[in-house]
């Protein structure tokens, strides 16, 4: 009487805790292949590397995969259905891992922002959108007030790119790259006294004056410049931006003190005129966060605003706080 010997069946269910994603690249050639010598000597690897690979692949997939038929291989059902999906994912992981294709500008659609404070878009807006426009017309530009030098809104990515004066509040992680200098300079409306004669520091330090700051302080640079000269000013208003201090001067008889160049357009129709102290010059630098630093479409913008502002090219620095 013959006995019969009832054989575990193989197991093919453990599945893996995190599944080896190489596996991919080996399950793809072995299907192409349909043979684990062939797919071994394509993948540069031993046979008995391979049939290793693909008793992980079995267990992983919970499926034998591949069965043997005569002298060669056949795939299951399993192996036929993944087969449609397998070749996609791995030339999509090729492509993530493949270095960025050249920037096609004219294809480009992305949405920047750009924070900055008042004067910005009024000079320089208009260039900037034009050479946009030209160059990648799919581009859109999105401008955004700068309240304060908090670096937090480009570490979150909600601003892109934004131009101002380095800070003691900006990141240490931020880029900076200089984009021009400028220079502190008095404004009145045509006709106010300081239109006619010389502008000495005791005729300066004699007017009614708006003091600029975005934290509400009580003195600027230009108090600690009169205060050297034995001066004092009366402050008689107190104002968060340029617009404001402009808008006062021009119907008043209110003196402001403003960025000479970033308040080009802002300036229109105004008096201006050298301060008769010495104020340290501006350096109105280009700002952003480093995981943009290597972003073909990003540099590209760096590379607008920089030549429309009409600075030379500066060395790119990581910040460590005040610059």
């Amino acid at each position: 009487m013959k006995r019969h010997v009832i054989l575990p069946e193989p197991c093919y269910g453990r599945a893996m805790s995190r599944p080896d994603l190489n596996l991919l690249v080996t399950l793809d050639v072995l299907l192409a292949e349909g043979s684990v010598a062939r797919a071994a000597r394509r993948l540069k690897l031993s046979p008995s590397a391979m049939s290793r690979a693909l008793a992980r692949l079995r267990e992983a997939t919970g499926d034998p995969l591949l069965v043997r038929a005569g002298r060669g291989l056949v795939p299951t059902p399993r192996a036929i259905e993944l087969s449609m999906d397998v070749g996609r994912l791995v030339k999509e992981a090729e492509a993530v891992l493949r270095p960025a294709e050249r920037l096609d500008l004219k294809r480009l659609a992305r949405c920047f922002t750009l924070r900055n404070s008042d004067g910005f878009v009024e000079n320089f807006g208009p260039a900037v959108l034009a050479r946009v426009a030209e160059e990648a017309p799919g581009v859109q530009l999105r401008f955004v007030p700068k309240p304060d030098k908090d670096s937090a809104p480009m570490r979150e990515g909600s601003v892109d790119l934004e131009t101002g004066v380095v800070g003691g509040s900006t990141g240490p992680e931020v880029r900076a790259q200089a984009l021009f200098r400028d220079r502190f300079v008095g404004v009145v409306r045509m006709g106010h006294p300081l239109c006619e004669g010389k502008i000495t520091a005791t005729r300066f330090a004699a007017g009614r004056h708006i003091l600029i700051s975005r934290r509400g302080l009580d003195r600027g640079p230009v108090d600690d410049a009169l205060e050297l000269a034995g001066l004092t000013r009366t402050i008689a208003t107190v104002v968060g931006g340029f617009s404001e201090a402009l808008a006062l001067t021009r119907g008043s008889d209110l003196i402001a003190t403003v960025p000479e160049r970033y308040t080009g357009k802002l300036r229109e129709s105004l008096f201006s005129f050298a301060l008769p102290m010495k104020l340290a010059p501006l350096t109105i630098s280009l700002l952003w966060h480093p995981r943009l630093d290597a972003d073909p479409a990003h540099r590209w913008l760096r590379g607008v605003v920089r030549e429309v502002c009409g600075g030379q090219k500066q060395p790119t620095k990581q910040l460590g706080g005040v610059n």
